[in-house]
């Protein structure tokens, strides 16, 4: 493939990913504002359009009179007020709709006019499967909060949450591929080193987005409002008082965000290690030495807000910018995962 038809190719990929983040935005404030489950109906194409009318907006608002949310938790609520809650879930599914629009049109216009090399089509069609299952995970983790307990089940919200990474994720280091002459022909020893700590340090940043589900699907950033101890315990007394033991990894709010804590502080002081390494790797290209900078301010930038956030118990704002901030952290490290392994970028 020609180099001009890469770059669009990574470009788009790069506005892609960004949509991606948006929507991860967006959908944190759906959370924080339980605004969650104010749409009651999966329609991916009729559902585009937002209620036109006094009357369409009545009869909205009568199909969430019918949810439990509703019924136990806001039924003083008026229209008005609903139509608060339902603009943000409405935003959040139109721009998941957007990006597969934004995806897929593109992607037929490269096929059609033979930009696509044949080893990247099936990349990008598992990318557009991805974001079909994304959409279908939304809607079964909304469903779950529509039947008796007005909230949604926090396994599927981080399936949900751990899909839109893992989308984000493929997009990146695609284009990031495509951007990339080459990979490597000899890899100094320190170097190969650090490649394999950057691929645990990814594992280690996506058990903090699992862990991080969980705290949100349990709202166990509510409890525990102070740091660096968890209400003057290292270790949290409450931490295995669910009977069996396993469960309290998903349902108990003290362990739940206990493990988020221990997964922050572990990037605390591995990070950093990491970091020096890069800089005194001689193999080290300089502008992975760059990229390591802007992860640890990244990283510095996540953790100031999780404080903020759990102090202040998780205000919406402070809230929806964590949760931006854990995408900008992974796709920092993802970038520095790709510069460590392939030769510099193309000029």
């Amino acid at each position: 493939m020609d180099a001009h038809p890469r770059r669009h190719i990574a470009l788009w990929l790069f506005i892609c990913s960004l949509m991606v983040f948006a929507t991860l935005v967006v959908g944190g404030v759906t959370r924080l504002t339980h605004s969650g489950l104010s749409i009651v109906e999966w329609q991916p194409i009729v559902g585009t359009l937002p209620p036109l009318n006094q009357v369409e907006w009545q009869e909205t608002f009568e199909k969430y009179k019918k949810t439990p949310e509703y019924q136990k938790v806001n039924h003083q609520m008026d229209i008005e007020e609903f139509k608060g809650i339902f603009w943000w879930e409405y935003w959040h599914r139109v721009l998941g709709r957007t990006i597969g629009l934004v995806f897929l049109l593109p992607f037929l216009y490269f096929v059609w006019k033979g930009k696509v090399d044949r080893s990247l089509t099936p990349k990008l069609v598992g990318i557009f499967i991805l974001g079909g299952l994304q959409g279908a995970m939304g809607w079964y983790m909304v469903k779950s909060g529509l039947v008796d307990d007005p909230r949604v089940s926090q396994y599927r919200l981080t399936a949900h949450l751990s899909l839109a990474f893992l989308i984000f994720a493929a997009m990146v280091w695609v284009a990031l591929g495509l951007l990339a002459e080459r990979t490597r022909q000899t890899v100094d020893a320190t170097l190969a080193g650090l490649r394999r700590a950057g691929l645990w340090l990814l594992v280690l940043v996506f058990y903090m987005i699992v862990t991080g589900g969980f705290v949100a699907g349990i709202r166990a950033g509510k409890a525990y409002n102070t740091f660096p101890l968890m209400n003057g315990h290292v270790v949290p007394p409450e931490i295995l008082i669910i009977d069996p033991w396993y469960l309290n990894f998903f349902n108990n709010m003290a362990t739940v965000q206990f493990d988020h804590r221990l997964g922050a502080w572990a990037l605390v002081f591995l990070v950093p290690w990491f970091w020096r390494g890069i800089q005194a790797c001689s193999a080290a290209s300089p502008r992975a030495r760059l990229v390591a900078n802007l992860l640890i301010l990244a990283l510095a930038a996540q953790i100031a807000l999780g404080i903020a956030t759990l102090l202040l118990a998780v205000p919406v704002a402070l809230g929806a910018a964590h949760q931006g901030g854990s995408m900008v952290v992974f796709g920092v490290l993802l970038w520095l995962n790709h510069e460590l392994r392939v030769a510099p970028a193309l000029a």
